[in-house]
């Protein structure tokens, strides 16, 4: 493979985590994505930390548009070094427009660039993708982040990152998350049809 695939272990629900890990690493996939309290000490490497504000080494997603101005993000962001930021439709970042603001607006920030968010609001994954370190992939469609056949083209993703030389990984991701918007039936399931998709294509 090209990239090392791993997985997001919200796909697993409530199942604990070092459960989920183990299952993962059955599965096949190279390593987990995991919130920023988790210890280290699990089946399968932790290759990202999602963290509620911007941390050190995490990924953060912006707080939702109304409760958050951009200037504001920008100004959180920018205080935090080698921090990565997961633009999202409904946050203070999220548009192709808004997430290149942020990029020139704060040195060294990077991109966990989910394709499912950036599909949902009608945006150009390719364009995002050299600002990238890191990568979560699932089918999504305009105005829906996450579906089981969607629009997302794996194949030209992974051509342009051939040709940017991207050298990070690859997560898959879905989530049942109904409390937040979110709700999906099987994300496991969607997620090993995905990753089976995508290792055809690495």
């Amino acid at each position: 493979m090209r990239w090392p695939l791993g997985i997001v272990s919200v796909v697993y629900g409530d199942l604990p985590i070092e459960e989920a890990a183990e299952l993962a690493k059955k599965q096949g996939f190279e390593h987990i994505d995991v919130s920023g309290d988790v210890a280290d000490e699990l089946a399968l490497p932790i290759h990202d930390r999602f963290a509620p504000r911007p941390t050190e080494g995490c990924s953060t997603g912006p707080l939702a548009a109304d409760r958050r101005s951009f200037e504001k993000t920008v100004a959180d962001f920018a205080q935090i070094p080698n921090c990565r930021i997961e633009p999202w439709g409904g946050g203070a970042v999220g548009s192709n427009d808004a997430t290149l603001a942020i990029l020139r607006e704060v040195p060294g920030l990077s991109l966990l660039l989910d394709v499912g968010h950036v599909t949902a609001w009608g945006g150009d994954v390719i364009e995002l993708l050299p600002h990238a370190s890191h990568i979560q992939l699932r089918q999504a469609k305009v105005g829906q982040s996450q579906a089981r056949e969607g629009d997302v083209d794996f194949a030209a993703i992974f051509d342009e990152l051939d040709r940017i030389g991207y050298c990070g990984r690859l997560s898959v991701e879905y989530f049942d998350l109904p409390e937040r918007g979110w709700p999906f039936d099987d994300p496991l399931a969607a997620a090993l049809e995905t990753a089976e998709t995508i290792r055809a294509l690495l």
